[in-house]
């Protein structure tokens, strides 16, 4: 840069100083453009809010809310997929809930129920996913496009307003030692600008019904997800009343103990119907640092996450935040989902 432009460059950055503590007065612009530009502001910090707020209602844990952000909706409109790749906390229920239903066996009372629960807890995550597709599709992508287009047009043309507003001011100062020719392109390149970030934040502000729409897109998802969620718990309602009485219905049997075996004192050998020497107890983790049981396998994405496979035994370290631990394995330390293991051992409070 030459000493001339270093110059220039310098005498904004002092007229932009002294602006702000009551100095030199600079080119005001209009009420009405203050007034446009607030209600944009206003408007794209709404944008941008509200889809982060509703991705984390989608999704609160946030290793599943950044695999939201990177599921391909249009796969989902082509009939590609089924889910969006990630396990809902209800299928995670539903699973285990029907896995010990069926080792107790369904023909039992408990056993039973925890299979209807679980079935209809499995169908509550696929509505679930079927909502966080739609919500992704109709409301979060065309939000996202308007936050990557609409908004950074705003926001580039705002700047480079200012920009030009200075140079434009720096040259009304320097008026009669610079060629008029170039105070005049000065000020016809300001008011350009200024029309170009009006029409742009103006097009931003005459969207607003199809931000409405959205809106509108929005609950509709979730009154169609709450109307079958409901029908899912009332069909299950009905089964376990039906089991309820079933069991209340049933004659209380009595518990009737059998006969003690004979204890034989005699050589080991030769005892018949003696006690047979007890089983060795289970360890007990009672005294053992904090650790946990892997439910199911958890294969690691992202960096910093622990991967295992279902039974491993994890020693906890710390809890991160509601949704997440830090354990080690095998020498490896990271971080997992609490909705992963079982906690065997809790961490000190």
């Amino acid at each position: 840069m030459s000493v001339a432009g270093f110059k220039k460059q310098f005498y904004k950055a002092s007229q932009m100083v002294s602006e702000k503590v009551g100095g030199a007065e600079g080119t005001k612009l209009d009420e009405d453009f203050k007034e446009l530009e607030r209600k944009a502001d206003v408007t794209s910090k709404a944008v941008l809010e509200v889809i982060g707020k509703t991705s984390e209602y989608l999704q609160p844990n946030p290793a599943t809310r950044a695999k939201l952000t990177m599921l391909n909706t249009v796969s989902k409109i082509r009939g590609q997929v089924n889910s969006p790749g990630y396990p809902q906390p209800e299928g995670l229920l539903g699973e285990c809930m029907t896995k010990y239903g069926r080792e107790m066996g369904e023909d039992t009372n408990f056993g039973g129920a925890l299979v209807d629960v679980g079935e209809a807890m499995k169908r509550m995550a696929e509505v679930k996913d079927s909502l966080d597709i739609d919500v992704k599709q109709n409301v979060i992508d065309p939000l996202q496009a308007v936050a990557e287009k609409d908004i950074k047009d705003i926001q580039y043309h705002l700047k480079k307003l200012e920009g030009r507003r200075l140079d434009y001011d720096y040259k009304k100062k320097r008026q009669g030692k610079i060629p008029d020719e170039e105070l005049r392109q000065a000020l016809d390149k300001f008011h350009e600008s200024k029309e170009l970030a009006e029409r742009s934040m103006y097009n931003l502000l005459e969207t607003d019904v199809e931000q409405v729409s959205q809106l509108s897109s929005f609950v509709e998802s979730l009154l169609q997800y709450h109307k079958q969620a409901a029908e899912i718990l009332e069909e299950v309602t009905d089964k376990l009343k039906e089991r309820v009485n079933d069991a209340q219905s049933r004659p209380r049997r009595e518990f009737t103990p059998k006969p003690s075996p004979t204890f034989n004192y005699g050589e080991v050998e030769h005892s018949n119907g003696g006690y047979a020497p007890a089983a060795s107890s289970p360890p007990s983790y009672s005294a053992a640092e904090p650790c946990c049981k892997a439910l199911y396998d958890f294969e690691p994405e992202n960096d910093g996450e622990l991967g295992f496979h279902e039974g491993d035994v994890i020693t906890l370290v710390s809890q991160i935040d509601e949704n997440w631990y830090e354990g080690t394995l095998r020498g490896k330390t990271g971080y997992f989902p609490n909705n992963y293991v079982d906690v065997m051992v809790p961490l000190p409070h």
